[in-house]
């Protein structure tokens, strides 16, 4: 393939996506908001930019002239999107779905009022006083009770409410973790699941018969909004799956169009046979990173495929298997010194991607273990210990 891709996003998830593409021979443009960014240290050629700057998008898509405009984070002046892909640019996997996914509010109300999906109550507060009349009024969601910015990823700005006194520190929060200049939040009602899932969902090109296929659902835990570990299989009963397969179909048609193509990761929770949409990402997902052992073809191949309009067969699944993260422990803006990945990579089916960011913060994710086991539980266990032996100084 001779493909030029426009990357927009250059963390892990689009460094694995980049490798991707080069093995099929396409050529990409990395592009960031810092310089030495991890999908930057395997693409053909960078950028370095204010992706909620449309002037500098624009300019960017007219000097590089790309195949495809790929975005790979929320953080995008996604008005600019719909020009481009007006102008006749192809953004993947379409600009409507990249700027409705862009805010929580747009693609909560899309799934909850249109679509009319099953989701969790919710309300949006612009102000600490209305966040405590959209908890505490007289339809409020009471507590607990969470509270997002409608624009974040990787669950930055996210807190559990408990109490009235952590009303307006949890707006503050949410608001200085936003993504972008929309000062708004969201609360939630708070779920008690038994689990949640991300079901990996792709939309082939027309060509190929513009059909839905499904990666089997991904069971992930989280904390403090962030992804923390996931595992396949996540068995469901068969009704939930069902379910949750309709639902995500709904929601992805509906966003891709008859001519949009990619991978969506729809996120779940169930309980019992009740499943409730929680969110969706129009391109691959955190969580999605343990599909880099579990099976042939990872989300980042899948990705890569719907968008060239190539065949994507059956999936080959390489049986239970887990991925668990490594986090800094601390702030700095030194390179990171790594430790404790050749222990590690001493237990058996245990591999280890570091993902080469140039800075760190507490909590930010800066590597993955992925491990195989008998079970899904016993995968998990090994990809934790594994994780826990590595240390980012």
């Amino acid at each position: 393939m001779s493909a030029k891709i426009l990357l927009l996003g250059s963390g892990e998830l689009g460094k694995e996506f980049v490798i991707s593409a080069k093995r099929l021979g396409c050529r990409v443009i990395a592009v960031d908001r810092y310089a030495d960014a991890p999908a930057m240290q395997v693409a053909d050629a960078h950028e370095v930019i204010d992706m909620l700057d449309g002037r500098a998008l624009q300019q960017l898509a007219k000097r590089h002239k790309p195949d495809f405009i790929v975005p790979e984070i929320e953080a995008i002046r996604t008005e600019e999107l719909l020009r481009l892909e007006k102008a006749g640019f192809s953004v993947v996997p379409s600009a409507f779905a990249a700027h409705m996914t862009m805010n929580r509010d747009a693609i909560r109300d899309l799934a909850a009022r249109e679509l009319k999906l099953l989701t969790a109550r919710y309300a949006y507060a612009a102000s600490a006083v209305e966040l405590q009349q959209a908890i505490l009024g007289p339809r409020g969601m009471g507590f607990p009770c969470v509270v997002k910015p409608t624009m974040s990823s990787s669950g930055k700005g996210q807190s559990v409410l408990r109490s009235k006194r952590d009303i307006a520190k949890a707006f503050d929060y949410a608001v200085a973790n936003m993504r972008g200049d929309k000062p708004v939040v969201i609360v939630e009602e708070f779920i008690n699941f038994d689990y949640e899932i991300t079901l990996l969902t792709v939309k082939e090109r027309r060509a190929q018969g513009g059909g839905v296929k499904f990666v089997e659902p991904i069971g992930h835990r989280q904390e403090r909004g962030d992804y923390q570990e996931s595992w396949m299989p996540c068995p469901m009963k068969p009704a939930a799956k069902r379910a949750a397969q309709r639902m995500a179909q709904a929601v992805v048609e509906r966003l891709a169009g008859k001519d949009g193509a990619g991978i969506f990761g729809v996120e779940f929770f169930v309980q019992g046979d009740r499943v409730i949409f929680s969110e969706l990402s129009p391109r691959p997902h955190d969580t999605g990173m343990v599909t880099l052992r579990s099976q042939d073809l990872s989300e980042f191949d899948l990705h890569l495929r719907a968008i060239l309009g190539l065949p994507i067969p059956s999936i080959r699944y390489a049986g239970a298997t887990a991925s668990a993260v490594v986090l800094a422990t601390r702030d700095s803006t030194r390179a990171p010194r790594i430790t404790g990945v050749e222990k590690a990579l001493e237990i058996p089916s245990v591999e280890v991607r570091i993902f080469g960011k140039p800075s760190t913060r507490k909590h930010r994710r800066m590597g993955v273990v992925l491990a195989h086991g008998a079970t899904a539980a016993k995968a998990r266990a090994i990809a934790t210990r594994a994780a826990a032996m590595i240390q980012v100084r």
